[in-house]
């Protein structure tokens, strides 16, 4: 398990590196590990290294780690089905709002558990059919739909997924997310300070646009460093 060691110093370095460039502290920024690939062994030691935010895409790995490892702070990351609600009561962070239909069944959910379900709004910035989430030019009416009617979600910031290149070419993605969050915390007077953004390939470049959050798998978990 020395990999993962060496694999969190260097990821940190870089992190640290980019911060200063940008005049951030690196303390701004949550790695949250993306454990869809990982073994429990790896999580387990990744933890004991001092990494306790990791998120899941799928619901059923998540209740059996969840299950496992209680200590852990779990965030979803995936694609969220309705019917799936049900198991989310231990999720710290929802990453995936992305529906009307979506924030109904989580605020229900959340009256029956009395439990107010942290949020990210999933906001579609490429435009990409393969893409879920809602559209920039639909996120503000839609985050004051999510402010007026459900009382069980907190709203905390936005989060999209860039197209996999060069990650040059995702600098606009992660700046327009940071200005459509500045915008809607401005127009509804809420903070929102939750910007998940960047992965492995392009985290650098959206902790320089101001991400705060993260999700990184291959950077952490690979065997090749």
């Amino acid at each position: 398990m020395d990999y993962l060691a060496t694999n969190l110093a260097k990821l940190q370095a870089r992190i640290e590196e980019t911060c200063k460039k940008v005049n951030r502290s690196p303390k701004e920024v949550t790695i949250l590990a993306a454990s869809k690939y990982a073994n429990d062994d790896a999580i387990d030691r990744l933890f004991e290294l001092g990494i306790t935010t990791f998120g899941e895409n799928r619901i059923q790995d998540a209740r059996t780690r969840i299950e496992r490892f209680p200590q852990i702070e779990w965030h979803f990351i995936g694609s969220l089905q309705t019917n799936k609600v049900k198991y989310c009561q231990e999720f710290n962070l929802i990453h995936s709002l992305d529906r009307y239909r979506l924030a109904q069944a989580l605020n229900e959910q959340g009256q029956k558990w009395d439990k107010v379900f942290n949020v990210l709004m999933q906001i579609n910035i490429s435009g990409e059919d393969t893409k879920h989430g809602i559209e920039p030019e639909a996120a503000l009416d839609f985050a004051g739909q999510v402010q007026k009617e459900f009382p069980n979600l907190k709203l905390c910031g936005l989060m999209t997924m860039a197209p996999y290149g060069q990650p040059e070419d995702s600098r606009p993605i992660f700046k327009s997310l940071r200005c459509l969050r500045d915008e809607i915390a401005k127009e509804l007077a809420i903070p929102l300070d939750v910007l998940s953004m960047g992965m492995s390939n392009d985290f650098e470049v959206a902790i320089e646009e101001g991400a705060t959050i993260i999700r990184v798998g291959s950077a952490l978990f690979s065997k090749e460093g």
